[in-house]
């Protein structure tokens, strides 16, 4: 006979937007189930968001080993570095492994049942799950949908050997020797920097005529500063054809003339996509909003008492976003009134330097039909930023030109990551630049820079 499970609220996928949706519901009482297939804390634990990070912290350190073995004006000196990338991956597992058995935990405190298995809808209030242990049923009053994203194939390049995605990247032995990066993106950037740390040589591939095109060309130029004194090569307007002789080449056409790059592999960073196939969809009416679910100020989507979260609902494809709808749903269903009214969600770009955008960018805001001010102010200038080594880099405000009410606040420098916080707690909170410049900021830190990027925008920086 076939196990059957009843429950308030069902939630299916426990990455980060799931997870938290689960233990919010746990906290407020709901009788709730989640279902994972594979490891809890979907692609960001395993292999996305943490696993990528300790990689690049790992890269940024042996690069400051390399540094010292040089000459350095810190006056510190080491002999030739070394880098054991397989004891550089057990510390990654071993760092996912407490995240995941953490979530294990707090779901458990919560109260929450979790369930190992692949769900498939039956219809809009029934799932069955496929276990181990062979088929289950879950019946629930409530359902949230939150079952991630999955990378980009190129159909000329599928996934296999040679040809990776950032999952294998994050687990290889050894830097390869000549790494292929298809996509300048976000990701592709992140892990391409780190292996050039690393010591591979690395040739970027890229369709449009510039690298991360979500950000400013002002934004990006540091960072494209930074690649080419790693070495790395960056081909622009190309695109990626298939592969070469031995499965070690990756042939490109760029102008027209195609060209052969040495690739011992090739990692294939074109964006993701939303998971919904598989899981039943097609036995549910749900409205979609191109490849996405559609859903509304609540999360709810076109069938009553179901709701979309996370990456399956569209961008930004943030871990962040995904946490704060789950949090908002669990609310919602327990009786409270929530509404998704955000101001602004931070973006971080973990390059070398990081890029931290938060709100609306100068030409984003002017095509919005805002009047603006807008300034920033370079870490050249900021004290902290100068005995970190780390000068390359600034702050840049936007606000609107009538009221100094805060619409964007921009980065890009060594670290910047951790101030984005601060940005987005100023947009959150309404400030006006007035509020940010009336502030007191410690010294020194960097923070010191988003003070005087105010205070420059309205016309008297007190350090440049």
């Amino acid at each position: 006979m076939t196990k059957e499970h009843h429950c308030k609220l069902l939630v299916i996928g426990a990455g980060p937007a799931g997870y938290v949706a689960a233990i919010r519901a746990g906290q407020l009482g709901l009788d709730t189930i989640i279902i994972e297939s594979n490891a809890l804390g979907g692609t960001c634990l395993n292999v996305g968001c943490i696993p990528s990070k300790a990689i690049i912290h790992a890269a940024d350190e042996f690069a400051k080993a390399q540094h010292f073995a040089g000459k350095s004006p810190l006056g510190i000196a080491v002999k030739t570095p070394a880098i054991d990338l397989k004891k550089t991956v057990a510390w990654k597992d071993a760092i996912v492994k407490r995240l995941t058995t953490g979530v294990g935990g707090l779901l458990k405190k919560s109260k929450v049942r979790v369930l190992a298995g692949w769900a498939t809808f039956k219809d809009g209030k029934t799932v069955e799950v496929k276990t181990k242990d062979g088929a289950e049923i879950v019946r629930a009053e409530n359902v949230i949908i939150a079952t991630g994203s999955v990378p980009v194939e190129l159909p000329f390049l599928p996934f296999g050997g040679n040809v990776i995605s950032s999952t294998e990247a994050l687990s290889l032995d050894a830097p390869p020797k000549n790494l292929v990066v298809v996509g300048a993106g976000y990701i592709g950037l992140e892990l391409g920097i780190a292996y050039a740390k690393l010591g591979s040589k690395v040739t970027v591939v890229e369709a449009l005529q510039r690298i991360l095109p979500l950000y400013d060309n002002e934004l990006t130029r540091p960072v494209a500063k930074r690649m080419k004194a790693l070495g790395m090569h960056v081909h622009l307007g190309a695109k990626a054809k298939g592969l070469g002789k031995g499965g070690k080449e990756l042939v490109i056409e760029v102008d027209g003339k195609e060209e052969t790059l040495p690739a011992d592999k090739i990692l294939v960073t074109v964006g993701r996509k939303p998971l919904t196939e598989g899981w039943g969809r097609e036995e549910l009416v749900l409205d979609m909003d191109g490849r996405f679910i559609k859903i509304d100020d609540q999360c709810r989507t076109s069938m009553r008492g179901i709701y979309a979260i996370g990456d399956v609902t569209g961008e930004p494809m943030l871990a962040h976003r995904g946490m704060a709808q789950g949090e908002m749903v669990a609310e919602i269903i327990a009786g409270e009134n929530r509404r998704w009214n955000k101001a602004a969600i931070p973006a971080v770009c973990f390059t070398d330097p990081e890029i931290v955008s938060v709100g609306l960018s100068p030409d984003e805001a002017k095509a919005a039909g805002h009047e603006i001010k807008t300034a920033l102010f370079p870490f050249t200038a900021n004290g902290r930023a100068m005995t970190m080594e780390a000068e390359d880099g600034f702050v840049r405000v936007v606000a609107r030109a009538d009221n100094h009410l805060i619409l964007g606040v921009q980065a890009v420098g060594g670290g910047v990551a951790e101030l984005s916080a601060a940005f987005g707690l100023s947009i959150e909170m309404g400030a006006r630049l007035e509020d940010i410049a009336g502030v007191i900021h410690a010294h020194p830190t960097q923070s010191e820079a988003f003070h005087e990027a105010s205070l420059r925008t309205l016309g008297h920086a007190l350090h440049i």
